[in-house]
């Protein structure tokens, strides 16, 4: 994602610019001086509710996955 910064003021003047960019894509950080402080980001549009226990039954997990790691593989977790 391309992201672009801009001060405070220059946000103000070009509102409707900056959404342009956000609507294609890519985000804009606003800030004050050197110190950002807000983001302005595309809007995820999610459709309806998630529901918990939606994927039931649809995602099947091995009996391997509840095995213990193999020793070197479990090394590189620590």
């Amino acid at each position: 994602m391309r992201t672009s910064t801009v001060t405070i003021h220059e946000a103000k003047t070009h509102l409707s610019r900056l959404l342009r960019k956000v609507s294609a894509g890519e985000e804009v950080i606003i800030s004050r001086g050197s110190k950002p402080v807000a983001r302005l980001v595309p809007f995820a549009n999610r459709e309806g509710k998630r529901q918990p226990g939606s994927l039931k039954g649809k995602l099947l997990v091995g009996s391997e996955f509840f095995e213990p790691l193999p020793h070197d593989e479990l090394s590189g977790w620590e």
